[in-house]
């Protein structure tokens, strides 16, 4: 019995790293869009002065 309780733990703990490496990588890819918006922005504004 605690041998799968081991198992279904292990799973969840895979599961939930999945989960969340997932939600870092969105947002990692927010953030450099952001910075490219930004950058895209600054450039626009540094041409009309």
């Amino acid at each position: 019995m605690s041998k799968e309780k081991k198992i279904a733990g292990n799973a969840k703990r895979k599961a939930y790293a999945t989960k969340k490496e997932q939600e870092g990588n969105k947002v990692i890819a927010w953030i450099i869009g952001v910075l490219i918006a930004l950058g895209a922005v600054f450039a626009g504004i540094s041409c009309t002065i």
